[in-house]
């Protein structure tokens, strides 16, 4: 193929739209969240952290928490562990759930940055980067790939928008729908999946 990805001639995948996007800032959108979230049976689940670009220089993420259920995703800015307080009373309940299934992919440093910065020990966690293998594969999947596989579609993933700065206290539309698709997205691949189970 010249090099050239396959999956750039597929159609684009068609993400969240910003209407299906909640920031949770407030007790009550707090409250509203914890609701939702609290009744789903699986949630898509990623974080962002700023990145870093010096050599040694340590991640003082995740800045940015997104759970999603099929109709909705929500947000989370941690700004400091302290002025997370607030989003905790959602995050760690929903996260600690063993009765929810969270969802995502390349979920590793995720789970470490949770547990480092907010004392988040996430129970009940499937990756989908190596759940969504196929048999005898070896390489871990992305959500990309994923989504090229299973939907036929072309995920775009801006590398610009990846190394944003996620700590910025007002996110632009195009980082809040990059983030919540992520989340979104990997929950309606693993609903496809369960559905379609491979041969």
């Amino acid at each position: 193929m010249n090099g050239v990805d396959p999956a750039e001639a597929l159609p684009p995948y068609d993400g969240i739209g910003l209407a299906d996007v909640r920031i949770v800032r407030t007790p009550g959108d707090a409250a509203a969240a914890l609701l939702a979230l609290s009744q789903a049976d699986v949630i898509g689940f990623d974080t962002e952290s700023k990145p870093t670009f010096a050599k040694g220089e340590v991640s003082t993420g995740p800045h940015l928490v997104q759970l999603a259920t099929d109709d909705l995703a929500y947000l989370f800015q941690i700004g400091s562990a302290a002025s997370a307080q607030n989003l905790l009373t959602v995050l760690k309940p929903v996260l600690e759930s063993d009765s929810i299934l969270k969802v995502g992919f390349g979920l590793g440093d995720d789970l470490k940055r949770l547990r480092g910065k907010l004392g988040i020990e996430a129970r009940n966690v499937l990756d989908l980067s190596t759940a969504l293998r196929k048999r005898g594969e070896r390489n871990t999947l992305g959500a990309k790939t994923a989504v090229a596989r299973l939907f036929g579609r072309r995920l775009q993933k801006s590398k610009r928008i990846t190394t944003t700065n996620w700590a910025l206290p007002q996110l632009s539309d195009k980082q809040v729908l990059y983030a919540a698709d992520d989340a979104h997205v990997a929950l309606k691949l693993y609903r496809f999946w369960k559905a379609n189970p491979p041969a």
